[in-house]
């Protein structure tokens, strides 16, 4: 579990938003929503990117809303899409948001549990203290672990998958498909987010490839990623597929864009 972390005031009252994409998340994102509303983050706001949830995630969003938010401030935003588009569509349209409100920090994070909020202050501690563009809660790196109610075969497909992408994309990190970090708002600038393709989990390769190729410092500290606690994984065969070759089409992209 996270190490408690109590930042300086100055740090503390950072405007960090998170954003949470959500499909079908009704009975997790009310849990989230306090753990993460309950931090000793003052400038901390939620923003929940809901894709026409047919479980009624974002009624459940809206009524979280209306119960932190005041006139005087907003703590929770939801943005409600009218169509299931993807992981990677929901965030850019969440981080767009975030930083369209005024963000210094972006975090992007799981509605199922399985990153821990606790986390939250020590990913602001680490990026204001190591002037990081990004970073990742990593599972693979020293002291980061799995839930033990990880099957075999989901330990060795995202072991799998994480040796398969940094062959191809050589990126200097560990945990390449890690969906658990913080953005500084420069560095989403810099990444042209409007550009972005993906839109599955390989979201998350293309993100940090971006990162990479433009130069920006990437620090990785360990998390413990626990098991989805309600609902169902959104990973079929198409998003698979994708995450597949995506990184073939990132590191032709790069070649092209060097004139190689």
């Amino acid at each position: 579990m996270p190490t408690p972390v109590t930042l300086p005031e100055p740090w503390a009252r950072s405007k960090v938003s998170v954003v949470v994409p959500t499909f079908n998340e009704a009975e997790n994102l009310p849990v989230l929503a306090e753990r993460l509303l309950g931090l000793e983050l003052p400038g901390l706001r939620l923003v929940v990117v809901d894709d026409n949830s047919p479980d009624g995630t974002g009624k459940v969003a809206e009524e979280i809303a209306a119960e932190h938010n005041s006139s005087e401030r907003e703590r929770v935003a939801v943005v409600h899409r009218t169509a299931k588009e993807g992981l990677g569509r929901a965030y850019v349209a969440g981080m767009e948001r975030a930083l369209q409100d005024g963000a210094e920090f972006v975090v992007q994070m799981d509605a199922d549990l399985s990153h821990p909020a606790g986390y939250v202050p020590q990913l602001l501690g680490t990026m204001l203290s190591t002037g990081a563009g990004v970073v990742i809660g990593s599972r693979y790196v020293p002291g980061g672990s799995l839930a033990q109610e990880w099957r075999p075969h989901r330990r060795l497909l995202s072991t799998w998958a994480n040796t398969y992408v940094k062959t191809i994309l050589a990126m200097p990190i560990r945990d390449v498909t890690a969906g658990f970090k913080i953005w500084r708002r420069d560095a989403l600038n810099v990444l042209d987010l409007p550009s972005i393709q993906s839109s599955g989990y390989s979201f998350q390769v293309e993100m940090h490839y971006r990162a990479f190729a433009r130069g920006q410092k990437m620090v990785e500290i360990p998390i413990h990623f626990e098991d989805r606690a309600e609902g169902a994984s959104k990973m079929d065969l198409a998003v698979q597929l994708e995450s597949a070759l995506r990184p073939f089409r990132l590191r032709a992209g790069e070649r092209r864009a060097r004139g190689g």
